[in-house]
């Protein structure tokens, strides 16, 4: 018993400055959780007959992307073209002219997809809502990302069917946002924050769509990285707004919009974005050249279980949540685009790093 107590002792007294270590990060860590609003914690009503068409054009899109097209990368390169094809038929069918912005990774050309409604009194304000179309190698890619797909779809139709809005907003398809592209210079979202930081493009809002389509019920269906466990809810059931530091303010002002239109429930976070999760998405591009920027996320690893594998199918989607979520975003854009006060400021960063994976970089 004494040798016993004696291990006890020493193992402690080993862990102890790790310990304290570890509750100084936690203590030093910089975020902002609390948000303004009240999170949705009632019940659901039953969709109405306007939010069932919704409904029924999002899981339309999910089913092309991730059941007929189906996995849809450099690897499947075919899939990858047809996937943009659809994309671009489907901005033409709400009225969108689509432009692409080409470039040339691994000796093949690849491209991401871009349509506008412009401002009437501000269009030289930028409202950016971006989602990738590519799934990862070995995955269809349902809830990653062709929820991200059919979200910007859907919003980019409710945008043209309202009034024009003050600012121009900008639907952007990017391509190539999976590993091995992420946070290289073949990333789409990537090339595109880079030439309008170029052209001088002043984007004063991005919003990355990535992964909203899985929610539950069930409790501890939702985990966490590092100790955010402490300030949120272990039930996956919300959809979650991310953003580093310097995009805070953007990130109150959607939550409180999302809120204040929306039952449904959200979190918010702002972190920095070394915190694990936090820049998994196109948002980290334009972070890189300085633009407020926040991602929209069911928090795909940390509640999805077929996250990045091969039984991520349609039929694993929560159509009706969806629609909801989607809905309220464009609720969010709406207000983002028509509010008469300065929403936001583009500055340029210090530098811009890339990883290199031997890409061929924009021109």
């Amino acid at each position: 018993m004494r040798r016993l107590f004696e291990f006890i002792r020493s193992l402690f007294w080993f862990l102890f400055p790790w310990l304290v270590l570890a509750a100084g990060v936690v203590i030093l860590i910089p975020l902002t959780t609390e948000m303004p609003g009240q999170s949705y914690n009632g019940p659901f009503l039953a969709l109405s007959d306007p939010e069932k068409v919704v409904r029924g054009r999002l899981q339309e899109h999910v089913e092309v992307l991730a059941g007929v097209i189906g996995e849809r990368n450099m690897r499947h390169y075919d899939a990858l073209n047809k996937t943009a094809l659809y994309i671009q038929a489907q901005f033409g069918m709400t009225g969108l002219a689509v432009t692409d912005e080409r470039y040339q990774v691994d000796d093949k050309v690849v491209r991401n997809l871009i349509a506008s409604v412009p401002g009437n009194t501000r269009p030289e304000e930028f409202i950016v809502i971006g989602a990738h179309y590519d799934s990862v190698w070995g995955s269809p890619g349902a809830n990653d990302n062709a929820t991200g797909v059919a979200a910007l779809l859907e919003i980019a139709r409710q945008i043209v069917d309202g009034p024009s809005p003050r600012r121009t907003v900008r639907f952007v398809a990017f391509v190539n946002e999976e590993p091995p592209y992420f946070k290289t210079w073949g990333m789409g979202s990537s090339v595109h924050a880079r030439n309008a930081r170029l052209r001088g493009d002043r984007i004063v809002a991005m919003l990355s769509l990535e992964t909203i389509g899985y929610y539950s019920d069930s409790p501890n269906s939702q985990f966490f990285p590092f100790h955010l466990g402490l300030y949120y809810p272990w039930t996956g059931n919300f959809i979650g707004f991310v953003a580093n530091r310097e995009s805070r303010d953007l990130l109150l002002r959607c939550v409180e919009v999302f809120r204040r239109n929306t039952r449904f429930p959200s979190e918010g976070l702002s972190a920095p974005a070394w915190v694990t999760g936090v820049d998994w998405s196109d948002h980290w591009s334009f972070w890189e050249e300085g633009y407020p920027a926040i991602m929209v996320t069911d928090t795909a690893p940390y509640r999805y279980p077929n996250y990045h594998d091969l039984h991520d199918t349609p039929d694993k989607i929560s159509y009706d949540h969806l629609a909801r979520v989607v809905l309220g975003l464009a609720k969010v854009v709406r207000e983002l685009a028509d509010a008469e006060e300065r929403i936001g400021d583009a500055t340029v960063p210090d530098r811009v790093q890339f990883v290199g994976f031997g890409l061929q970089p924009p021109a």
